[in-house]
């Protein structure tokens, strides 16, 4: 299959170089051309109710805007990490346009596959390279941000003064949910005590909801899981306990509302949907890495915010927003930035 693969490319170039000298430009062409972009999802699955379900949205939304005469879209599920490497060749068997990978634990998956296909496009969500290839494009949120605003939230509302943080695997991207959260519950509330522990899985529901069960029995009254599947599993602990949750990367208010009182949002939906315009309409750039953050409203807290959270949280928030806008308050994303700021 390899080999066929190398044949295919070697004749797509030139082909492509045929094209060139005969033609001048072939814009024409690519203009009616339908687009064709594939998705991987992480172990999480399409439909986490976290940020691969919002992925897929983003795509579908658009596909359903500009017609499948302008952009056909795929997705491939990984049920386990060794799923990504045959998922990409999936994609480049059915010479999609666009490949995207969502989640950091698609990095190495991608890196080896930009180096493997240098005329394939792919683009890569949450994780940006030391040296960034020049095929890929990273999207990239500040979820410190928006974790520090539901920290703010939580320990406001806390009426325990315990509050807990799940994370589903460390590393970079939940290190910056972790510490953006005890950062603001720290802010809001410097009585407060956090509670942290991670899963080491991003799927396992049950695992989610004992954590929670367990966290709520030690005196926790706010849980907020950066854990995919994982936190939709402590939410339904939460539910059933009469406590407060906070959702990670979508509005989850709706899997318990009355429960999930707000939710640290990226709106990947609409990032990932402006990349596959940008392909369709020409203005595509690679390789470049992409931030989503407060100003430019990439990151934020859900819109069903006001239903739990007391009008006066919400203006405290707001006031608290434009700081970390002005540069007024530096949100830490890592453990060595929490500890130089609130570990003195």
């Amino acid at each position: 299959m390899k080999l066929k693969k190398l044949v295919a490319l070697s004749l797509t170039m030139v082909m492509s170089v045929g094209l060139l000298v005969g033609c001048g430009s072939n814009k024409d062409e690519a203009s009616k051309k339908v687009v064709k972009i594939g998705m991987i999802t992480d172990v999480g699955g399409v439909h986490d109710e976290s940020f691969n379900q919002s992925s897929w949205e983003g795509l579908q939304a658009v596909e359903k805007e500009l017609g499948k005469d302008k952009i056909e879209v795929k997705v491939l599920e990984s049920k386990q990490d060794s799923d990504y490497d045959s998922n990409i060749d999936q994609f480049i068997d059915q010479e999609m346009d666009l490949i995207i990978g969502v989640g950091y634990k698609l990095d190495k998956a991608i890196e080896k596959a930009s180096k493997a296909y240098p005329d394939q496009q792919f683009a890569i969500i949450d994780y940006a390279y030391e040296k960034q290839p020049e095929n890929v494009t990273s999207l990239l949120f500040e979820d410190n941000a928006s974790s520090y605003l539901t920290g703010l939230i939580a320990g406001k509302m806390t009426k325990t003064n315990k509050v807990g943080f799940i994370g589903g695997m460390k590393g970079v991207v939940i290190s910056k949910f972790e510490n953006g959260f005890k950062a603001g519950v720290k802010d809001a509330n410097p009585k407060a005590k956090i509670s942290v522990q991670y899963a080491n899985s991003f799927s396992d529901q049950a695992l989610g909801k004992s954590i929670a069960n367990s966290m709520i029995k030690n005196g926790v009254d706010v849980v907020f899981p950066a854990a995919g599947a994982v936190g939709t599993g402590a939410i339904e602990s939460v539910k059933e306990n009469g406590k407060m949750a906070i959702g990670v990367d979508r509005d989850q208010n709706g899997l318990a509302p009355d429960n999930v009182i707000t939710s640290a949002m990226k709106n990947i939906d609409v990032a990932v949907g402006n990349l596959a315009k940008s392909f369709v309409d020409g203005s595509y750039k690679s390789g470049e890495v992409i931030i989503g953050s407060l100003a430019t409203g990439g990151v934020g807290i859900a819109p069903t915010s006001d239903k739990n959270v007391p009008a006066d949280v919400l203006e405290y928030v707001d006031a608290k927003t434009k700081e970390i806008v002005d540069g007024k308050i530096k949100v830490p994303a890592t453990d060595k930035e929490y500890k130089e700021l609130y570990e003195k």
